[in-house]
């Protein structure tokens, strides 16, 4: 198990020259004949990753000499759109060496992770077993498998990428569902920002033991925007094939990823880019990642002018619908009762996450591409958003406290997926 190559630090910004050198030197050490490789990056909805950059570089590297496969990690997502493919990863790399992974249909089980785990990892509160099911294409007799992607504070795991990449990005719905749901239970609260959690016992659990053959090696970063440039910079990159690799990138994420307050906020404005963000699938990364911060009967305003639908998935949005963000008790309660939640076990925690909990106010504010009465039907305020973007006007706002003109004082964030705003206290025990 192996640290092929790194490089970071808290005021780093590493150069596309310094990212394609350790792209070559991580290929040196792996030292093997390289004629098939498959890459997987993420999708159009972590963009900000930088994986699109580091994917052209490695198909530049590798193409020449070895057949270069990529399937983007979409998990439970809509397939890219030859625009979303050409915007992250360019102009160069054909658009036939692109597969789409069907997390329903395209997938094989490799065994099972006993109940008696789930049961250990969930403090009794769960005992099913779960099946660890990935993409088929992954045993098509590749030399070697590169996963590509971003370290980021997460709902379900707690730090996003390494093993998930694989168990959920290119991995299969009873693995996704059941994952999903052990997060939830455990209290997402309770991991965000966090290496050692139950999900991410269970995604390195099932990556070890059923897929330890392969010949899989982990390409992540740790990304951070500069509010001066307005640009995302690569803080680190760490190339490995274990454990000892993601911890690194995860102590670094913790210092340059985690944005934390001495004192609960009352209003926070979110703004989710059109291009990005077009469900509340995804769109609620702005719930996600602010709730640790927002004060008792506090006000979470959503700017979401792209919001068309409420799942990536159809299966899911009509789930989303019929049972919306009503809170843990009545979304426990509908698994019990019914069979269509109960057989989509991420639906269901996915609509935990996304309830306040009645703690806090939620706030949509979509464009026009959205009845106002399906937003409110699945349990949110709604906003008009000419008329909250006027008032709350993302070209004029910054990053952080803001005071509007009549003194009113708010939090804005330009992207939820860039970080976790949380409490000191939650981190830093006196």
């Amino acid at each position: 198990m192996t640290t092929f190559a790194s490089r970071s630090g808290i005021n780093l910004a590493l150069t596309d020259d310094d990212k394609r050198a350790l792209l070559k030197e991580a290929i040196a050490k792996i030292n093997k004949p390289l004629k098939k490789v498959l890459i997987i990056p993420p999708d159009f909805t972590r963009f900000n990753s930088n994986a699109g950059v580091l994917t052209a570089m490695l198909y530049d590297l590798i193409a020449p000499t070895a057949q270069v496969d990529i399937i983007p990690a979409l998990g439970t997502h809509f397939p890219m759109t030859e625009s979303e493919i050409r915007t992250m990863f360019g102009d160069k790399i054909p658009l036939d060496r692109f597969i789409v992974h069907d997390w329903r249909n395209d997938v094989v089980t490799l065994g099972e992770v006993p109940s008696e785990l789930i049961k250990k990892w969930s403090d009794g509160k769960l005992s099913y077993s779960v099946k660890a099911q990935c993409n088929k294409i992954l045993f098509n007799g590749y030399d070697l498998i590169l996963s590509v992607g971003q370290i980021v504070p997460h709902e379900v795991v707690g730090m996003a990428n390494y093993t998930k990449n694989i168990m959920v990005g290119v991995g299969g719905s009873d693995m996704i569902n059941k994952s999903h749901f052990l997060g939830a239970t455990a209290g997402l609260e309770n991991l965000m920002g966090v290496n050692e959690t139950p999900v991410r016992k269970l995604y390195n659990y099932a990556v070890h033991t059923f897929l330890n053959e392969l010949p899989l090696v982990f390409i992540m970063t740790v990304m951070q925007k500069n509010f001066a440039t307005n640009k995302m910079e690569m803080r680190g990159l760490f190339i490995g094939d274990d454990d000892a690799t993601f911890a690194q990138g995860v102590e670094l994420c913790q210092k340059v990823n985690l944005d934390l307050m001495d004192k609960p906020v009352k209003k926070v404005v979110v703004y989710l880019d059109p291009e990005e963000f077009r469900s509340t699938w995804l769109g609620n990364k702005a719930v996600y990642r602010t709730r640790m911060m927002i004060a008792d009967d506090g006000d979470l305003i959503v700017l979401a002018p792209g919001l068309k639908q409420f799942g990536e998935d159809p299966t899911n949005d009509k789930l989303i619908r019929k049972y919306g963000y009503k809170g843990t008790p009545a979304t426990l309660k509908a698994v019990e009762e019914n069979e269509d939640l109960r057989n989509n076990l991420g639906a269901a925690a996915h609509l935990i996450h996304g309830s306040s909990e009645g703690r806090f106010r939620i706030t949509y504010c979509p464009g026009h591409d959205i009845d106002h009465k399906e937003v409110e039907a699945v349990g949110f305020l709604c906003g008009d958003y000419d008329e909250m973007s006027k008032r709350y006007d993302p070209a004029k706002l910054k990053d952080g406290f803001n005071t509007l003109p009549d003194g009113e004082e708010i939090f804005y964030i330009s992207n939820p997926a860039l970080g976790l705003w949380a409490l000191k206290s939650k981190f830093f025990k006196d």
